[in-house]
């Protein structure tokens, strides 16, 4: 082999060294967290998503999905009228065919309900049916308890319970009014038009409400952020995909920013992305939050030791398929 030749290898080497070396260092900073600052005060924070008293708030995801038949009225009143208490409900929104805003987080009712059978076919959307034709499903047709049990299967006709037909958004505001003063943490599950028009529903039925300010809306459309911010000024809405990225890298980097620079009121993000590569759960990234008036909501955390551990890093709320356990974990701890 010529002297050439193995100086090129060499060089050629040591590139590849390099290479390795920073890809490890860049794994490391991105999915681990070393900031080591304890939580920074909040108490100069206005935001009223923030947990200023220091207590992280318990977030009912699809209004605690995991005890009882996701997005029903069974599942809220699972929530208030427990032993436990609910600070946040969290649940996702679709437009009908008559312009009703109902209780769904997929895209279709095919996972929950007995829609396939009812309809003859499936991938049945709300958008394709009135309320009135969604309200004949049975919303608890598929829920499996811990113990492996379906305790609403078969339920059709006047066999349903009330609490198990499909939900409008002010079905929901009407019920909890009488048990307290929630928050809600809302997502707009349409895209293009559905989206706007979905949009549209829920600002009415919030300022109806009187509930504007209680409320973080979210999506992954860009197109309804867009709308809602151009049509909505004073609803409340969390970052978008993009933004989150843009305010992880500010927050690795220290990049500072002018006030208003970030127009959302929430960080709602799950603690890992991308298989864990990239770690949204660091004291580092709640802090830069804190000092920018910003609320962090971690979804969807369904274990005791990371709801403790975001807790201790000062994560504003916690959406949990088992706010039972969450409130458990979180009471105890404070």
């Amino acid at each position: 082999m010529s002297k050439g030749l193995k100086k090129a290898l060499a060089v050629i080497g040591i590139i590849v060294i390099i290479l390795l070396l920073l890809a490890l260092a860049a794994y490391l900073a991105l999915s681990h967290d070393y900031s080591g600052s304890p939580p920074v005060s909040v108490a100069d924070c206005t935001n009223p998503h923030i947990a200023a008293d220091g207590v992280t708030r318990v977030s009912a995801h699809r209004s605690g999905g995991g005890i009882a038949p996701e997005n029903t009225l069974m599942a809220f009143k699972n929530c208030v009228e427990s032993d436990f208490e609910i600070d946040i409900f969290e649940f996702d929104v679709h437009i009908t065919a008559d312009g009703e805003l109902v209780l769904l987080h997929d895209g279709t009712l095919d996972r929950t309900s007995d829609a396939v059978e009812h309809f003859g076919h499936g991938s049945v959307r709300p958008s394709e049916y009135t309320y009135e034709e969604l309200y004949e499903l049975n919303m608890g047709e598929q829920f499996v308890s811990d113990s492996g049990e379906t305790p609403y299967q078969g339920l059709r006709g006047e066999d349903i319970p009330e609490g198990l037909h499909i939900m409008r958004v002010q079905d929901v505001f009407s019920y909890l009014s009488d048990y307290g003063d929630y928050d809600y943490i809302i997502e707009i599950k349409d895209s293009g038009e559905l989206g706007y028009a979905a949009c549209d529903e829920l600002y009415r039925q919030l300022e109806a409400f009187g509930l504007l300010d209680d409320a973080v809306i979210g999506t992954f459309n860009a197109e309804v952020t867009e709308y809602m911010e151009a049509n909505y000024p004073d609803m409340l809405r969390s970052a978008s995909v993009g933004e989150v990225a843009g305010f992880f890298f500010d927050s690795l980097l220290g990049i500072s920013r002018d006030e208003g620079y970030y127009k959302f009121e929430a960080l709602q993000i799950p603690t890992t992305y991308y298989n864990g590569l990239v770690y949204l759960g660091s004291t580092r990234l709640i802090n830069r939050a804190h000092e920018y008036d910003i609320a962090v909501q971690y979804w969807t955390i369904n274990d005791a030791e990371t709801v403790a551990e975001l807790s201790a890093k000062g994560a504003d709320a916690i959406m949990t398929d088992y706010p039972d356990m969450a409130w458990e974990v979180l009471n105890g701890a404070n």
